[in-house]
């Protein structure tokens, strides 16, 4: 399972917010790619890259940035928020992003994940918001009636990297993660799936570690290692070491 650190971008700075709420913003840093090289330095495989104007502009408005942090660092880069058309995906693919992340665009076009996904066979992730166990769209702003489980049915048969799976309510709140939402989605679908929201310290990495066999890869981590309640470069140890003893 990797450690993968987030790097959530408003107005071309580094910011966190709590359960995605845009007036509970805290601005970590105001040089992306001093950040990415940091948790680089400290033993991130991939790093997790959210364009929050974007998620809610519905168009990407952080392209310096991401652009700046991908040539900054040598580990490989996700990225969502706000990406509505293959043009976009197109564009990021070519600047160098290795994973593209649809979230609202799959259930208002699931057309487009099954393009994008044969276009680009494994660079593809779909992002799962869930709320009270419901998906939710727009950057968290609509909450709809369908499942984490359904929609990950919905798109078993495309050849997708991963499903990363955030609990909104846990998201920005250190509160733990949700294992039981996680685990179920996990055993549900044969698509790998990243977790999200919550992790707040080493302990939430340990209690996600035997969720692996059922298909969890990696987690997401944010708020934790700016204010330093996980130290990234343990957690990735952590990690590494009970991968390597299945």
């Amino acid at each position: 399972m990797i450690v993968i650190p987030a790097i959530d971008l408003k107005d071309g700075q580094c910011v966190r917010l709590k359960q995605g709420k845009f007036d509970h913003v805290t601005v970590f840093g105001d040089d992306p790619p001093a950040i990415a090289r940091r948790w680089e330095s400290l033993g991130a495989e991939w790093l997790h890259v959210v364009d929050l104007d974007g998620a809610v502009g519905r168009s990407p408005k952080n392209r310096g940035a991401i652009k700046s942090v991908i040539n900054s660092v040598k580990v490989p880069v996700q990225v969502g928020g706000g990406i509505r058309n293959m043009d976009t995906i197109d564009e990021y693919i070519e600047m160098g992003v290795s994973r593209v992340i649809l979230g609202t665009v799959a259930l208002k076009n699931p057309d487009l994940v099954e393009e994008a996904s044969e276009k680009y066979p494994g660079q593809i992730a779909l992002g799962i918001d869930a709320k009270d166990g419901k998906v939710a769209v727009e950057g968290w702003t609509e909450v709809t009636h369908r499942t984490p489980i359904e929609i990950a049915g919905s798109f078993e048969h495309l050849p997708l990297a991963a499903i990363i799976y955030t609990d909104i309510h846990r998201d920005g709140m250190q509160s733990g993660v949700n294992i039981e939402g996680t685990r179920a989605l996990a055993e549900a679908t044969k698509i790998p799936v990243i977790a999200s929201g919550g992790v707040s310290t080493i302990d939430d990495i340990r209690a996600l570690l035997p969720l692996e066999p059922v298909g969890v890869v990696g987690v997401i981590t944010g708020r934790a290692i700016y204010t330093g309640s996980l130290d990234l470069a343990e957690a990735v140890a952590l990690a590494k070491s009970k991968g390597n003893s299945h």
